[in-house]
């Protein structure tokens, strides 16, 4: 799967989460800026061990990876 196949999954996702749209999003726009607040990131860390079957405990995910759809993309590339 590539990064923007990923990216793509993610904002679907996270629109989902949000009630809005998926083009309301942008892939480099910070999570709090979308008014995630912390039941919605607990969300889009279940859909992520859903759709990607990552467990994230076991990651090393860090605050920096979760800055971005982007960001959290790149990530998820890489544990795949």
């Amino acid at each position: 799967m590539t990064q923007q196949e990923i990216e793509d999954k993610l904002m679907q996702g996270i629109a989902t989460i949000l009630s809005g749209n998926k083009t309301s999003l942008a892939v480099d726009i910070p999570f709090h800026k979308l008014g995630i607040d912390s039941l919605g990131f607990v969300e889009i860390l279940v859909f992520i061990e859903k759709t990607f079957n990552i467990k994230l405990i076991e990651s090393n995910l860090t605050r920096k990876d979760f800055e971005t759809i982007r960001s959290l993309a790149s990530f998820i590339s890489k544990k795949l």
